[in-house]
């Protein structure tokens, strides 16, 4: 994820619904983080689709460096 737009310094907690389809943003470039919202159509990045496997609360990444995508895993911090 390095050639991404870090979109802030620290995850934001979501509440992920059981079964419900995400876009997660990979670029960084969208204005509604962390959730795509197109702003990649003019690069070759895509969002990370995932299916939430049940409904918690969860940190999504923002620096856009996590392992884990969408899911933070600490690069933040490193």
């Amino acid at each position: 994820m390095s050639d991404a737009k870090r979109a802030g310094d620290t995850p934001v907690m979501v509440e992920l619904e059981e079964n419900k389809v995400y876009a997660w943003c990979a670029c960084g470039k969208s204005n509604g983080q962390p959730w795509c919202n197109g702003a990649h159509s003019d690069g070759s990045m895509t969002p990370h689709v995932f299916k939430a496997e049940e409904s918690k609360t969860a940190a999504i990444c923002l620096c856009k460096q996590t392992s884990t995508p969408p899911y933070c895993d600490g690069s933040h911090a490193k």
